[in-house]
Formats: structure tokens, C-alpha cells, sequence
């Protein structure tokens, strides 16, 4: 048999495993999403998939932050000119798969359109913009990548300095003001009769996301001069075959 048959026949198999190797769990209980077996799962490590596995999760939070935006400040996804809420959900869903900026920011990038975004003068849509300056900001900190591979080296620097620049973001949209003392945006509500603190939640999720991968970059780098060292004390040849 050919290699290259062989290769698709284990590839098949392990596609054909895949399907049985998830444990039961009672329907609507919450539970880890998986991802179903690709071709390009073949080139990329444990930790490469973590990586691909967070970036997913953050860009998911991006879109349920923009969805809970547009319901609390509804005024700002009539200024996209869409007819409904969820085709204007939809648009800005559709900008942070292709990182194409609002025409109004398209020299802009990253935190130059966050910055725009949580300036009180700001007269265009307010939600859209933020969303779309924390998604490109957040892929541009992994080398514009949202997918990652064997081959892919991060920066961990980057990626912590993400989680700051959220962090902040947060804090901005939650304290700023306009001119006549409103918030720039409806997000978490705290009363009497209700209490809402589910922005918050996406937003620490966000965070928490991106810090482990920071921490996991340098630990991974670690490692790899650690594993070297041991092989050397312990005269560890390296395989071959």
C-alpha cells in the first residue's frame, strides 16, 4: 500500500474515532465545544490547538458582546442603516471574519479605532466600532492569524498587552461620559429590581483567555530549553525513526 493511502486510511480512522470517543452529557447541560477533525489539525500541536481554541472562544465573546450592545443601545445599530437588529449583529459578525474595518475608520487600525470608539464626540455607531477595534486588535496581538500551526512563533508580549488594552476598554466604556454626563454606552445594570453584569462576564472571559495564552507562550518557550537540558544531564538521545 502507497503511503499516501495509508496516511488518508489513518486519517479516516481517526475521523471515524472521533465521533465515539465523547462522553455522554444530559442535553441542554453546559459543556466544552470540540471541533470536528480537519486535514489542517495534522500540522498544528497541543498547543497550537489551544491557541485556535481560545481565539475562537474570544471571537465568539466578541459576538455576543455586539448582539447585548445593540439590544441595550438600540440607537446605534439604526445608525448602520441595516433594517433589523440582527442583520446589523450580522454585518458586524460578517467585519470581524474579514477584519474589514467601517469605511469611516478604514485607514485605522486596532487601537486606533478603539480610541475613536470611546471618544464622547464620536457620532457614528458606537457598538459596531468597539467590537471591531477589540476583535482587530486581538488578532492583530497573534500576527493577524486566527488559526495556528507548528510553524507559527507568538509573541507573548503582545498577546498579555491585549489583555490590557481590554481590560481598559472595559473601563473606559464603563466610566466615560458625553457631553451631557450619559454613558457612552448602556452595558452592565445594577438596581433594585434588576442586576445585569453579563458585559462584565464577557469582558473578564476575554481577559482570562488571553492572559493564560500569554503565560502559556512563556512557559512554552520554557519548556523547550528545559527538555533540551534534561536530555543533556541525562544523556537522552533525541529518536530518529
Amino acid at each position: 500500500m502507497k503511503k499516501g493511502s495509508v496516511a488518508c486510511a489513518v486519517l479516516t480512522t481517526i475521523l471515524a474515532l472521533s465521533g465515539c470517543m465523547s462522553v455522554g452529557v444530559p442535553s441542554g447541560a453546559p459543556q466544552p465545544r470540540d471541533e470536528a477533525m480537519s486535514f489542517d489539525q495534522l500540522g498544528q500541536t497541543d498547543f497550537n490547538r489551544t491557541v485556535t481554541i481560545a481565539m475562537r472562544d474570544n471571537l465568539d465573546s466578541l459576538s455576543r458582546l455586539l448582539e447585548k450592545l445593540y439590544r441595550r443601545n438600540p440607537g446605534e445599530w439604526r445608525k448602520t442603516g441595516a433594517r433589523t437588529m440582527q442583520e446589523a449583529v450580522q454585518r458586524g459578525r460578517q467585519a470581524i471574519q474579514t477584519g474589514q474595518a467601517p469605511s469611516d475608520l478604514a485607514a485605522l487600525r486596532d487601537t486606533e479605532i478603539l480610541s475613536v470608539a470611546l471618544d464622547p464626540a464620536y457620532q457614528g455607531d458606537r457598538v459596531g466600532t468597539i467590537i471591531f477595534g477589540l476583535s482587530d486588535m486581538i488578532i492583530r496581538a497573534h500576527n493577524g492569524k486566527i488559526r495556528f500551526y507548528a510553524t507559527d512563533v507568538l509573541n507573548a508580549q503582545h498577546v498579555y498587552n491585549a489583555a490590557r488594552n481590554v481590560e481598559i476598554a472595559a473601563w473606559l466604556l464603563a466610566t466615560r461620559r458625553d457631553a451631557l454626563g450619559r454613558p457612552l454606552l448602556l452595558a452592565n445594570e445594577i438596581s433594585n429590581d434588576i442586576s445585569n453584569l453579563s458585559f462584565e462576564r464577557e469582558f473578564g472571559q476575554l481577559v482570562g483567555r488571553l492572559d493564560l495564552v500569554a503565560n502559556l507562550l512563556d512557559e512554552n518557550l520554557r519548556r523547550v530549553g528545559i527538555n533540551y537540558v534534561q536530555g543533556l544531564l541525562f544523556f537522552n538521545f533525541l529518536p530518529v525513526r
